[in-house]
């Protein structure tokens, strides 16, 4: 199974000839993912997974699966009773 996490495209870039990459923050984690089969501007949001944006998606429903993700990641704390941390190695 894959999961797909949304994110907000910062910034559209043209370093990389014939490939359209874009700085994208998942909520917090900013990584440089491909956009280049997407039409994105900057502000809109995608689904990404393993590097690569799948499709653009409602401001609303990111918003949404992103909050629904913090819930998780809070229950997972305590129920496990350790805090998670989520690494920026970008």
């Amino acid at each position: 199974m894959c999961l797909a996490i949304p994110g907000k495209v910062i910034r559209i870039s043209a370093d990389i000839p014939d490939l359209k990459m874009a700085r994208v923050d998942f909520d917090g984690v900013v990584k440089n993912i491909c956009i280049e089969w997407v039409n994105v501007e900057e502000g809109d949001y995608v689904l990404a997974h393993a590097g690569v944006a799948l499709c653009r998606v409602d401001e609303e429903e990111a918003e949404r699966t992103i909050a629904n993700f913090r819930r998780l990641l809070m229950n997972m704390e305590v129920e496990e009773n350790y805090p998670l941390i989520i690494e920026n190695n970008d």
